[in-house]
């Protein structure tokens, strides 16, 4: 087979090869005990199978397998621990030991849920598919078919329902990972590389719980992203990178931190979150609004499903739009803010109680009242999530 090395010929043939009708099930003989749904950790307790898939130039995806979860054996100049395509921070011995780092080349993150009818749902995965495939093209990382893809997973998630937890505060959460594997250390595109999948049964993300707010700092020193860079896809580097500045927040006896950009300390991100305000803006109008997608901003999949929720009741202005630390200054001033939280897979809805901001603490009056809108967006999606009620957002896994 010939492959043309342009951009577009690359993903055609790349895409070309991934089909689910080839899918080999080998899974384990042996199970290890399902968890406590109650007690546990985020990302420590793993299924018993995976989803395996393996790329090269040369003959492009070969058949997805799902098998036994193992360790991972690679060569020591895998791209994947190298240059522009892998994630700062990596070393080989936490690859082969599966930790739940956030610092592989690029990854998802989504979710399966049980629901109180006995089915087990994915939360518009097709979301997850479209920004997987659009890191893998920024990455120069093969593309795949994302409903082949999709169907793989489901097909996983299938073997592994006993894994799903049988609780509606738990979820399983789905890990596709996306590395280069060319034992090469030129820096260059891979001409080999692995796709697989784990999975993790998780309860709330924050060690507080699933509801309690949390405290932020806002510090300029740091950033998240920049423009022309990776941040709107979802590569290791992007997380990797950002540890330093969490431990710095956590010794400042904050939880997570609030990701400014620009001269003008610009409001992106909270955590590994996307950020709502919702208040009365400058103009006197109840607004609901976020950070645009300018290339520095994850478009994250629960960012759009509270977008799209939003519209939906059509209550108040949403808007996507730039927002200052001196315009929520100001609006703080003028008692014009009503909540803030954040937004993500892992968490779903967050509150926000305090940002400490150049040595002062600012309270934000999100739970002063009840936080009523972001109860009211956490109710709506966890009843589309586990099934309380009909969406087409969701896809049946069994």
């Amino acid at each position: 087979m010939m492959w043309n090395e342009d951009r577009e010929g690359y993903y055609r043939l790349s895409i070309f090869c991934l089909e689910a009708a080839d899918l080999i099930i080998n899974p384990a003989a042996t199970f290890k005990e399902k968890p406590d749904p109650t007690g546990l950790v985020f990302g420590t307790v793993f299924s018993d199978n995976m989803l395996f898939i393996e790329w090269s130039l040369a003959s492009g995806w070969e058949k997805p397998h799902i098998k036994p979860l193992e360790n991972l054996s690679v060569h020591p100049a895998i791209s994947a621990f190298h240059y522009a395509v892998e994630p700062r921070g990596l070393t080989e011995a936490k690859l082969l030991h599966m930790l739940w780092l956030n610092e592989y080349t690029l990854f998802e993150g989504m979710k399966a849920y049980r629901g109180a009818d006995g089915k087990i749902r994915l939360f518009r995965p097709r979301l997850n598919m479209d920004r997987m495939l659009r890191s893998a093209m920024r990455a120069t990382l093969p593309g795949f078919d994302k409903e082949e893809l999709l169907e793989c997973i489901r097909k996983l998630v299938e073997v592994e329902k006993e894994w799903v937890p049988y609780s509606t505060s738990a979820s399983l959460y789905i890990r596709p990972t996306l590395i280069g594997t060319e034992p090469s250390l030129g820096v260059k595109k891979p001409s080999k590389a692995l796709l697989y999948v784990i999975l993790s049964p998780v309860g709330p993300y924050f060690s507080t719980g699933s509801f309690n707010p949390i405290s932020l700092w806002a510090d300029p020193k740091y950033v998240r992203a920049w423009k022309g860079g990776t941040g709107d896809c979802k590569l290791g580097g992007n997380y990797g990178s950002s540890i330093y500045a969490q431990r710095e927040a956590m010794e400042l006896g904050c939880q997570q931190v609030l990701w400014l950009y620009g001269e003008d300390h610009q409001i992106t991100e909270v955590g590994t979150m996307n950020l709502f305000l919702h208040w009365q803006n400058e103009d006197g109008e109840e607004e609901l609004a976020t950070p645009p997608l300018d290339g520095i901003i994850l478009p994250g999949v629960t960012r759009q499903s509270i977008l799209d929720l939003a519209h939906k009741w059509g209550e108040f202005k949403v808007s996507e739009r730039y927002i200052t630390m001196s315009d929520l200054i100001a609006a703080l001033k003028d008692r014009r803010v009503k909540e803030m939280f954040g937004a993500g897979t892992a968490c779903v809805v967050c509150p926000i109680s305090t940002i400490l901001y150049q040595g002062e603490t600012l309270h934000i009056p999100t739970m002063d009242n009840g936080p009523k809108i972001a109860t009211r967006f956490l109710k709506e999606l966890t009843d589309i999530q586990y099934g309380r009620e009909d969406s087409e957002w969701t896809v049946e896994v069994s």
